[in-house]
């Protein structure tokens, strides 16, 4: 019982090691590697470790099984922990990307995304006399009234079925939203079943080709032409709204999409819809509504991340305590001559644990290059908040890779703690006995 009682107590205590160092800024992580610099530089017992450690290091490739199960089985969490945080990170950049503070979005009040708002129609002409809405040359308001259904295509992987956001949009869409420009084709016309495609919908799914006839809600559709935006508009199909409409059997909008009138128009329209009784309405900017439809997925995807890491990370540490174990009782003999020799217990673990640093540096370093040439930019789609499919690109930032990083040096420096220790305990008349 006192075995296990010990055994459980180490295992809880290396755990909260773990989370302590992951937790970490950057900051703190550079003051612990200066100060450890500079204890090897200017102390003597720094000065031993560091001949200790080359020692270790060089004798390295003499044991090159041992170690590479090290640098693997850290370079597998890596990889796969960045991995999923770029999914995350990806799909979040797509969304900030769609939004901006120069733009509005209104729905109805209490609605949490376009699926579950309804405007009336005689509810668009009292929005667009409201102040803090930009007007164009012509004088109208920039404001787009609009409405989303979701449809099915198949996709080009398999040909199964899969949802995409067909958006009807007002004749100010395209002024509100600059981003958007054709590459290919030309804008659809208005009061005609023309569509024109976003270039990621088009990627994922087939018949999106300009020129190519469509059927949906049992009518004749043609795609016009395609645009990109580098956002999530690019996962959608565009018409006209008063087409869509009576296509679907909708007789109001959803949402009604606003260019602001410079940086004080959000607050003048939002004291504007909350003096109307007749607008029972409530405003966001674009991007605060595109920010929360991905704050609930990406975090999500990083708490799976957070917990898969970990599981495979429990793994990357005991492969490493096994390392470890051997490669000390392999130098045994080793370390008792340095033992014998003057070099104390300090010297001898922190020898150790430089060289499953360097171990698991080198796995970390691996694993997140291999995410980054295989994931970075990787194209994937996935259901967004109104139950269609977002095209998205993995992003494998600078900021995933230094995550990745401190979780290897975290699970280098749990998993050599306790052969270290051993070492630096290692008897040292046995050790040269048995050698």
């Amino acid at each position: 019982m006192k075995r296990f009682v010990s055994g459980l107590a180490t295992v809880l205590l290396l755990a909260l090691l773990l989370a302590l160092w992951i937790a970490l800024p950057w900051q703190g992580v550079l003051v612990l590697v200066l100060a450890l610099a500079l204890w090897l530089a200017l102390t003597r017992s720094g000065h031993l470790a560091r001949e200790a450690a080359k020692l270790g290091i060089a004798s390295l490739p003499q044991r090159w099984g041992a170690a590479s199960v090290v640098v693997v089985g850290i370079a597998g969490v890596v990889g796969v922990l960045v991995a999923m945080l770029a999914m995350a990170e990806g799909f979040k950049a797509t969304l900030d990307r769609t939004g901006d503070a120069s733009a509005a979005i209104i729905l109805r009040a209490g609605s949490q995304a376009e699926t579950n708002s309804v405007i009336t129609r005689d509810q668009v002409p009292l929005i667009a006399a409201l102040p803090g809405i930009a007007r164009g040359a012509d004088g109208q308001a920039l404001a787009s009234p609009e409405l989303s259904q979701v449809v099915n295509l198949p996709s080009r992987a398999d040909g199964t079925d899969a949802n995409v956001q067909f958006r009807g949009v007002g004749p100010a869409g395209w002024a509100i939203r600059p981003q958007l420009k054709i590459v290919e084709g030309r804008k659809f016309t208005p009061g005609l079943r023309e569509i024109v495609v976003g270039r990621g919908a088009q990627r994922q799914f087939r018949g999106l080709e300009v020129g190519r006839p469509l059927k949906l809600a049992n009518q004749q559709w043609t795609v016009v032409g395609v645009f990109e935006s580098k956002d999530s508009h690019e996962s959608e199909l565009w018409t006209d709204a008063d087409v869509l409409g009576p296509a679907y059997q909708r007789s109001a909008f959803q949402s009604v999409t606003v260019k602001l009138d410079g940086k004080a128009g959000f607050k003048q329209l939002k004291a504007a819809l909350a003096a109307d009784p007749r607008l029972k309405l409530d405003v966001l900017t674009t991007r605060d509504y595109y920010g929360r439809q991905s704050a609930g997925l990406t975090k999500l995807i990083r708490i799976l991340s957070t917990v898969i890491g970990a599981i495979m990370a429990i793994g990357a540490v005991f492969g490493a305590l096994n390392s470890m174990y051997a490669a000390v009782a392999g130098r045994a003999r080793e370390i008792a001559t340095l033992r014998a020799l003057g070099f104390r217990g300090l010297p001898v673990v922190t020898a150790v644990m430089l060289e499953t640093l360097l171990l698991a540096l080198l796995g970390g370093l691996l694993g997140a290059a291999v995410a980054w040439v295989v994931f970075n930019g990787y194209t994937v789609s996935t259901l967004g908040q109104n139950f269609s499919q977002v095209v998205f690109q993995f992003k494998v930032s600078p900021a995933l890779a230094w995550t990745g990083l401190k979780w290897a040096l975290g699970i280098g420096l749990v998993g050599g703690l306790l052969p270290a220790l051993r070492a630096a305990r290692l008897p040292v008349t046995e050790a040269l006995r048995a050698a």
